[in-house]
């Protein structure tokens, strides 16, 4: 059997036991950096800049350093830009495809900028010319760690929050639902709520009840006429957000999520509707329609749909399965 790494690559069997258990691996101590250097000298005077704070590995080719991510505990890697074979870039697009918890620092020499602003584009965390190795690797890695150790010590707390509740009152940015979807998704996931694919519903559902809230509530746009012109749609959002008194209102969002229940509020400052007027979800010839679609989508992957009387108000429940509360040993309600 083999572990799925995406379309280009899968892990063997001996490649993914030696990832299982640098995985299982506690971290130690003092911060561990790998060193990715074809240059035996040039190696070895990064790794003696660094060995007085650090714990330190080394590596030859990429190759070597990709062998030693998959079987140790490493906080950074610290690599040269210009190898031959597979270079510092091909090493940095594999820390952010496969360790993306490991931030790599590059040592870019003289005529390579070009790639260093590629890798930089493309995940590098911070770079150091080799000219200045002596007095700006040190610092420049120390940086580094503490941001990512930082986020990671951060991870690890949420994972053991077991109910949290959040309040939001924002404007009618289109911008700002992204965020906050992703967000309220970090939170149900780190309570234990759902799993990866019950989080990514649960996400729809939320980003369908705030897009809702904001064109259909706030703005007082009617889904009919995506129907007719979607560019008409948002060229009215659009100038609707600067009038009032569509301007003036707000957006709010009440989650609380425990491992047990999530339950979700989003409520705009529109003149609400008539909620029995909405399409019949469960009708096949409205899944076409953008009009309902989103109140399909809700009623699908929440377990509950409320509306308040106004029709501004949307109350939804995601509750974990029982069957999962009772492989933790949890009495059933």
């Amino acid at each position: 059997m083999t572990e799925d790494l995406g379309p280009n690559r899968r892990r063997s069997p001996s490649e993914a036991k030696r990832w299982i258990v640098a995985a299982a691996q506690p971290p130690p101590e003092r911060p561990t950096v790998l060193v990715v250097d074809d240059s035996r000298v040039d190696r070895r005077v990064v790794s003696e800049l660094l060995c007085g704070k650090m714990n330190v590995l080394e590596a030859a080719e990429v190759a070597e350093a990709r062998q030693i991510l998959s079987t140790r505990w490493v906080d950074l890697v610290v690599t040269d830009l210009v190898m031959p074979g597979a270079n510092g870039l091909e090493l940095i697009q594999h820390l952010r495809r496969h360790h993306a918890g490991v931030p790599g620092v590059l040592i870019t020499s003289q005529g390579s900028e070009e790639i260093a602003f590629e890798a930089l584009h493309r995940g590098a965390a911070s770079y150091v010319p080799k000219v200045l190795i002596a007095t700006e690797l040190v610092p420049t890695v120390e940086r580094v760690l503490t941001a990512s150790m930082g986020r990671r010590a951060r991870r690890e707390l949420l994972k053991r929050m077991t109910s949290t509740h959040c309040t939001f009152r924002m404007q009618n940015d289109p911008e700002l639902i992204g965020p906050l979807v992703s967000y309220l998704q970090e939170l149900v996931s780190y309570v234990g709520l759902c799993d990866e694919m019950e989080c990514t519903r649960v996400g729809v559902a939320l980003q369908e009840a705030l897009t809702n809230a904001l064109f259909h509530g706030n703005l007082e746009i009617s889904s009919r006429l995506r129907e007719v012109d979607d560019r008409v749609f948002f060229e009215l959002a659009a100038k609707r957000r600067t009038e009032f008194p569509y301007s003036h209102r707000y957006i709010e969002v009440d989650c609380w999520a425990s491992r047990e229940e999530g339950t979700f509020v989003v409520r705009d400052e529109g003149p609400g509707f008539d909620t029995r007027q909405l399409p019949d979800p469960t009708n096949p010839a409205n899944l076409v329609k953008p009009s309902g679609r989103g109140v399909m989508l809700m009623r699908s992957f929440m377990d509950e749909v409320i509306y308040n009387s106004k029709g501004n108000e949307v109350l939804m429940r995601k509750r974990r399965p029982e069957s999962a509360l009772a492989e933790e040993g949890k009495p059933l309600s």
